[in-house]
């Protein structure tokens, strides 16, 4: 009953916001004729086009972020930009009020997503990718089949290698009893190639203190360096073994721009086949521009950039303006994802929930599906059965 329950839960999410299936990649409920060409256009995204000119638009396919998931390139499957504005907890952590279990009301200052009285995301399976949960503000409660968890955020990074499967819980606890509980960060999914889908779930927690910052001399701007290297700047953090992002020529980088009126930052070349992606998720508007010109891309806007080009992102506006940057060289291989599994045919789909009914991906060691360490229990991760945290200066 148990793992029916799970398994019902987890049908639930693939039609919910934070796991749904991205427009371009949704492929399992149509027909077979249909997959095909679908699959076929996924292989050939970003190639080049004997038509195309030799030297391509710096900017293209401006187009609005919409609300939850975000269009992501090859190699990304997903991202989210999460920003609640949660009021003071109780002695339990929870919210003054219970979500319904489906709360993602973009207009309300605050969702409990699938929480019942914790915000967050109960238990659930992944199959086929990778997580990567990329903070900003406030914390997050992370638990998981193999007996990881912790407690991480306020500029953390949390990768996660779901690989032949996993199930995890993201909850976010009220910590603050006396005032608010403001939470910010990205949820990426990374895909992984049909060679490493089935291997072995991985855990890493990069600490805050650990997470590359590079400042501008005016200090109008920043790039916080989440995920790959930057240039000839800044060296990757350390990826799990089995993560795209750890094969030499992936170009796999996630950035984080903060820039305040005036400032501007310079993103380095790539090899011309790279897709680069930005948002601008707050502000009045980026110009993006080369010593030729440039093009202004508004708030809530999105566009994808020609990474063998010089660029430089400057804010417009009398606001900050804050832009992501996602990019990867493209796996090119077929998308199929229905919900929390990622595969390259629809056999995939249908062997991770055979094999999740069979095994619960190892089934679930907590004595909660929504659980959340005790209030004092401060930053943490408990990996492979042992417990680390934070230097002490960043705890």
């Amino acid at each position: 009953r148990a793992a029916a329950l799970v398994l019902a839960f987890a049908l639930a999410l693939a039609a919910r916001a934070f796991l749904s299936v991205p427009r371009s990649l949704e492929a399992s409920s149509q027909p077979a004729a249909q997959i095909q060409l679908q699959q076929r256009r996924e292989a050939t995204a970003g190639a080049p086009s004997s038509k195309m000119p030799a030297q391509p638009a710096l900017v293209r396919g401006v187009r609005p972020l919409g609300h939850g998931p975000m269009d992501t390139p090859d190699p990304w499957l997903f991202c989210v930009y999460h920003k609640d504005h949660y009021p003071k907890g109780n002695a339990r952590l929870e919210a003054p009020r219970p979500g319904d279990g489906q709360d993602f009301d973009p207009s309300a200052p605050y969702r409990m997503y699938h929480g019942e009285r914790v915000p967050g995301f109960p238990q659930h399976p992944h199959r086929g990718f990778e997580t990567i949960t990329a903070t900003m503000e406030g914390l997050v409660d992370h638990s998981d089949s193999l007996g990881n968890g912790g407690r991480y955020g306020d500029g953390d990074v949390q990768w996660m290698t779901a690989g032949s499967g996993v199930v995890h819980a993201e909850m976010f606890p009220l910590l603050n009893q006396q005032g608010d509980n403001p939470l910010r960060f990205f949820q990426l999914w990374l895909n992984l190639p049909r060679a490493s889908k089935m291997s072995d779930p991985f855990f890493v927690m990069h600490w805050a203190d650990e997470v590359p910052k590079l400042r501008a001399d005016d200090g109008l701007s920043t790039i916080t360096v989440f995920a790959g290297g930057m240039g000839d700047k800044v060296a990757a953090l350390t990826p799990p073994p089995n993560s795209y992002a750890a094969r030499e020529g992936s170009h796999v980088a996630c950035w984080f721009v903060e820039m305040r009126p005036g400032g501007k930052v310079e993103l380095p070349v790539a090899p011309a086949d790279v897709n680069r992606r930005i948002y601008v998720v707050e502000g009045q508007s980026v110009l993006v521009s080369t010593s030729a010109g440039g093009k202004a891309v508004g708030g809530k806007m999105m566009a994808d950039l020609d990474a063998s080009q010089e660029v430089i992102l400057s804010a417009e506006g009398d606001q900050d303006v804050h832009v992501l940057v996602l990019q990867g060289k493209p796996i090119g291989e077929p998308v199929v994802q229905h919900g929390p599994f990622v595969g390259n045919t629809r056999q995939d789909i249908m062997s991770a929930f055979s094999d999740y009914r069979e095994t619960q991906f190892g089934g679930w060691p907590w004595p909660r599906d929504d659980y959340v360490f005790p209030a004092d229990k401060g930053r943490f991760a408990l990996v492979g059965g042992k417990e680390i945290h934070p230097a002490a200066k960043s705890r």
